[in-house]
């Protein structure tokens, strides 16, 4: 698995839309009015990456299995959703869940669409549904900090830790901040993780510009881009039209139809890729004859971490990683030609695996 992605935003700014074309499905109903969406509507995208079609060229496995990723499209948040404004507090509950938020912004005019709240702009929408995520993180705050505070006016030393970091988010938020936006001592993080605050999850702002505005996008993409870059989170600029006819044409025309719009890439590519990046997520790959498998890891783990994805005897029982780059087994086109050209390298416990890494693990347990 990737990462779990949900997908939020007001009523009408092209969530459903846009999931229906990265999901390449129907299954999330999209119409001119809110709350169209109301349970959330899950779809499993596999992660774009050229690298894996040229392992199963190379190697010709039996199977194959790309990384996939998980999008959840959560019901459209309105003014007041964490007071059960629309469907509030349900709502709510949905993104506690997922690894990072997609917050689809409409950042193009249309009067044949309503907007919620009767006007396009994009920064007073970001506004609304933070606000909104906010209140209930301090809702869940608050609720904590009541039960600690207990404890901590009974001498716990712990108790009293604990709740000076949740009152120091609790402020943050009701001054207007975001939890995402504080750094914690390492031992104080797992308080705050495990609240799975609403505001703590890393964000991708989605701008879901009209086609004739891509790729540069327009003054409201623009907008969104410096908030992101302001608020420390990532930006990529959308068309759900666009993305919804990419979804229909047959994958071998889609290179050409994205070239006649000037785009490098659709932007479900953009979109997992910004997510990766966001989230500091790394591929490396297994490639035999019986499977090639791509597999996500985080920047930073080591080889027996990177087993244990696998399996976790494969960590516990953790001997050597043999690995080659994926630049040499494309070049040397397969393991043994790169084994006998020297390029196998056997690596240790403390070994940092990198992205694009063809791994075979020794173990024993």
């Amino acid at each position: 698995m990737g990462f779990k992605c949900g997908i939020v935003g007001l009523p009408n700014v092209g969530k459903s839309t846009i999931f229906n074309a990265i999901t390449a499905s129907e299954q999330a109903a999209a119409a001119n009015y809110p709350f169209c969406t109301i349970e959330p509507n899950v779809g499993m995208v596999p992660v774009p990456d050229s690298r894996i079609e040229r392992l199963v060229a190379i190697v010709k496995p039996q199977k194959v299995q790309p990384t996939m990723m998980q999008f959840v499209d959560i019901a459209g948040l309105v003014k007041g959703a964490a007071d059960n404004a629309g469907l509030g507090n349900k709502f709510l509950l949905h993104i506690r869940e997922v690894d990072a938020i997609a917050h689809i912004v409409r950042c193009f005019d249309d009067g044949d669409i309503i907007h919620v709240m009767e006007s396009v702009d994009p920064l007073r929408d970001i506004e609304v549904i933070e606000a909104e995520l906010a209140i209930k993180d301090m809702e869940n705050l608050d609720a904590r900090m009541q039960r600690v505070e207990k404890l901590a006016k009974g001498g716990d030393k712990e108790a009293v830790r604990q709740f000076n970091v949740l009152k120091k988010v609790r402020d943050h938020l009701d001054k207007g901040g975001q939890a995402r936006e504080l750094s914690h001592d390492e031992n104080d993080k797992p308080i705050i993780d495990e609240m799975r605050l609403l505001t703590a999850k890393p964000v991708l702002f989605v701008a879901n510009v009209h086609e004739k505005d891509l790729p540069k996008g327009n003054k409201y993409s623009q907008a969104v881009q410096k908030w992101a870059k302001d608020h420390g989170a990532g930006c990529v600029i959308i068309s759900g039209k666009i993305e919804s006819e990419i979804a229909l044409l047959p994958r071998e025309e889609r290179a050409t139809f994205l070239e006649g719009l000037g785009l490098a890439q659709s932007g479900l590519d953009n979109l997992i890729n910004a997510g990766y990046q966001l989230l500091g997520l790394r591929t490396y790959f297994t490639a035999g004859v019986k499977e090639v498998r791509a597999w996500t890891i985080h920047a930073g783990d080591t080889a027996p971490v990177a087993a244990g994805k696998i399996h976790s005897d494969f960590q516990r029982g953790f001997i050597a990683a043999e690995v080659i780059s994926f630049k040499d087994f494309d070049q040397y086109e397969g393991e043994l030609e790169a084994k006998s050209a020297g390029r196998m390298r056997t690596e240790g416990k403390e070994y940092v695996v990198a992205d694009g890494d063809v791994i075979t693990f020794r173990f024993s347990v």
